[in-house]
């Protein structure tokens, strides 16, 4: 059986963040009545003139950055010419010779290491509008019309279904924190299409493109690459010629499926923009959309693990944007960021979630986190006691102190005195000493808990416990 590789290229529509649309003043934001946010721009009507979103250039700018594109500095808009329900102009306003970046790359980490994805060109573009199918009759939304996109282009680079994955998920964390997009697959705000081709390993020229459309979530475009493969293979290996064509991914049955065959390229008659001028980007306006970059995600990353923070719950940190900017937030203080993370990604978020609330809206000031932290740290709280007390931390305008009073929580954290009463324990429980001696570990629990009992729940049970394993040690 001949061995075949795959050529991958990805393309990415991702919706930008702004306030109003690319060309008209209507609101940008999903989730309106249907047709409830277009003027007359959106709907086409003639005689209407588009104007330019200067945020939306911006944008273009900060992406252009964080790809490591080569940004054009000088470059026009053109006219895709094409005619469809959902483009009432008949034609899309997007970027064709000029687009704002060229040549850029992002890196992932794959099992074999750093694997280097290069991205063709990104351009700024509009938006279509919605089509809502119902039986026989099909409806429109315009609210979607003209909101602006950046399409990013990979060049034919990836070979593996999981690096495509891995890009993707590089490029979504990358454009979220960059605050380019909310990259919300769900919501379309991030769209993505495969193209696909295999050829015999060794082979100097691609196979047969066939592109995979509108792949409703990352997970599902690795899913859809390999099927595409295995379908490809198939067909090969019994001697069929394949042909270009269009396909969708069906989520019902987890496979592709025919949307058209392509028997001519897309003629789309591109040519300038009349109505909107060439722009000229200067370096002043370049530095000026730079500057309000917030830290990335590499840079966070760098942060926490230098902070102590387990690998694992770094990458828990990234994936809630909140948590992440709530901890950015201590960079100059002296925080303990191991136990502020543990706390944070363990018994507040379980709070949080169990209470549908957010983080904001709790009573958890900066204050506050860096006392409870210090007081866990100290040993004058148990991670019992925090359990204990965290609804009051998190819902009244107290501080740790008077919650702790009003709770009688009181840890003697004084080692000498722990020590004084755990060799009392010892004495008043020579069987049981016996028993470690003999191997008997079991044997700890029990001393622990006559500790505990002796000290009434006034010492802190961690400090108690590194203390009676140190001395029953020495017994040994």
């Amino acid at each position: 059986m001949t061995k075949y590789e795959a050529t991958i290229g990805i393309e990415v529509h991702v919706e930008v963040k702004t306030n109003s649309k690319f060309f008209s003043a209507s609101e940008n934001r999903y989730g309106k009545s249907a047709n409830m946010a277009t003027t007359v721009v959106d709907l086409g009507y003639p005689g209407t003139l588009p104007t330019i979103n200067q945020e939306v250039i911006n944008q273009g700018i900060r992406a252009s950055h964080l790809l490591h594109c080569t940004l054009t500095k000088k470059m026009h808009f053109d006219r895709k010419n094409y005619f469809y329900p959902d483009n009432p102009k008949n034609y899309q306003i997007t970027q064709n010779r000029t687009p704002i970046g060229r040549n850029g790359f992002l890196e992932v980490e794959t099992d074999t290491g750093l694997e280097r994805i290069d991205i063709e060109e990104m351009h700024l573009e509009e938006d279509t509008c919605k089509s809502a199918h119902k039986g026989r009759v099909s409806l429109l939304d315009f609210n979607r019309g003209g909101v602006p996109l950046i399409e990013i282009v990979t060049k034919p680079c990836i070979h593996t279904k999981e690096a495509a994955v891995l890009y993707l998920e590089k490029l979504r964390e990358t454009l979220f924190y960059g605050d380019i997009s909310d990259c919300k697959i769900e919501e379309g705000s991030m769209r993505c299409d495969a193209n696909v081709s295999i050829a015999p390993v060794g082979s100097k020229t691609l196979g047969t493109k066939c592109e995979i459309k509108n792949i409703g979530s990352i997970r599902n475009v690795g899913v859809a690459i390999e099927k595409e493969i295995a379908r490809q293979e198939a067909l090969l290996e019994k001697g069929e010629t394949l042909e270009e064509q269009t396909r969708r991914f069906d989520d019902q049955l987890g496979d592709t499926v025919l949307m058209r065959v392509k028997e001519t390229g897309n003629d789309y008659r591109y040519f300038p923009e009349p109505d909107i001028p060439y722009i000229l980007l200067e370096e002043k306006e370049i530095q000026s959309a730079l500057e309000t970059l917030p830290m990335l995600p590499d840079e966070r990353r760098k942060l926490y693990l230098a902070r102590g923070i387990q690998k694992i719950n770094v990458e828990k940190l990234l994936a809630n944007r909140t948590l992440s900017d709530y901890m950015n937030t201590f960079i100059e203080t002296d925080l303990d960021f191991v136990i502020a993370s543990n706390l944070l990604l363990g018994d507040i978020s379980s709070y949080l979630n169990k209470n549908f609330m957010q983080l904001e809206e709790t009573k958890l000031t900066p204050e506050k986190l860096l006392d409870l932290v210090a007081k866990i740290k100290s040993g004058e709280l148990s991670s019992k006691n925090v359990k204990d007390i965290l609804e009051d931390v998190l819902e009244k305008d107290t501080t740790i102190e008077a919650i702790m009073k009003e709770k009688n929580i009181q840890n003697i954290t004084d080692v000498s005195f722990v020590e004084e009463l755990i060799q009392k324990v010892l004495l008043e429980n020579p069987a049981s000493v016996q028993d470690y001696q003999d191997g008997k570990d079991r044997a700890v629990k029990y001393l622990m808990g006559q500790v505990m009992k002796e000290a009434k729940g006034s010492i802190n049970p961690k400090i108690a416990n590194e203390k009676l394993l140190e001395l029953l040690q020495k017994t040994r």
